[in-house]
């Protein structure tokens, strides 16, 4: 489990492709102090298991599963990373429960700065769409952000998509990788867990 809050900003040093698999190679300092392997590590909000370790970075295998519903895929070499180790037992939860499982993909849409903060507007299938709220908590690359507004709305083809937007202060956009974000790029999503278990409930209580 993980709390949304980026450690260090790493980069892909290189990825193996397999038939299924890829091996990523990825540039660390900070969350390698007290990892081992068999350890697990946000990377771009993906829950992966440290494979080897070296002086600076660290090796992971992903799944053809991941590489399909996550960015991972199309990442190149030198992309930055939003890094997290597994949150500790005894550590505080500054941010909100973060599983590392990625729901699906959001588009940046839009991008507007203010003074103290940078609004970035983002869209994602409508299906995903549904756990939003506004001042609820979603996960973007890893990061744990509170959603400002949700609207509902189409694409060009027609597809249901839902847009919403996040406001993030100087830190974030100093600390993690999404400060690089432009229109047109896309991040990882994972919605609140707590709220796909209440439509489950729900879902189950109606039948």
């Amino acid at each position: 489990m993980f709390t949304g809050l980026v450690e260090e900003v790493g980069d892909l040093r290189r990825c193996e492709a397999g038939a299924d698999s890829a091996r990523l190679q990825v540039g660390a300092r900070r969350v390698l102090e007290g990892t081992t392997p068999g350890d697990s590590i946000s990377v771009n909000g993906v829950c992966l298991t440290v494979v080897d370790l070296e002086p600076d970075g660290f090796t992971a295998d992903v799944m053809a599963e991941t590489l399909n519903r996550t960015t991972l895929g199309g990442l190149e070499p030198g992309a930055a990373l939003n890094l997290e180790r597994a949150v500790r037992a005894d550590s505080r939860l500054g941010g909100h429960i973060v599983q590392g499982h990625v729901d699906g993909e959001a588009l940046v849409v839009g991008r507007e700065p203010g003074d103290r903060w940078t609004v970035f507007r983002f869209e994602t299938p409508a299906e995903l769409g549904r756990y939003l709220a506004p001042k609820g908590s979603v996960t973007l690359d890893g990061v744990s952000l509170t959603v400002v507004d949700v609207h509902d709305s189409a694409d060009h083809g027609g597809a249901a998509q839902t847009s919403f937007s996040v406001s993030l202060i100087p830190a974030t956009l100093a600390e993690t990788r999404l400060g690089g974000l432009e229109v047109g790029d896309r991040v990882n999503v994972e919605v609140d867990v707590i709220a796909k278990y209440v439509e489950r409930l729900l879902a189950g209580g109606a039948g």
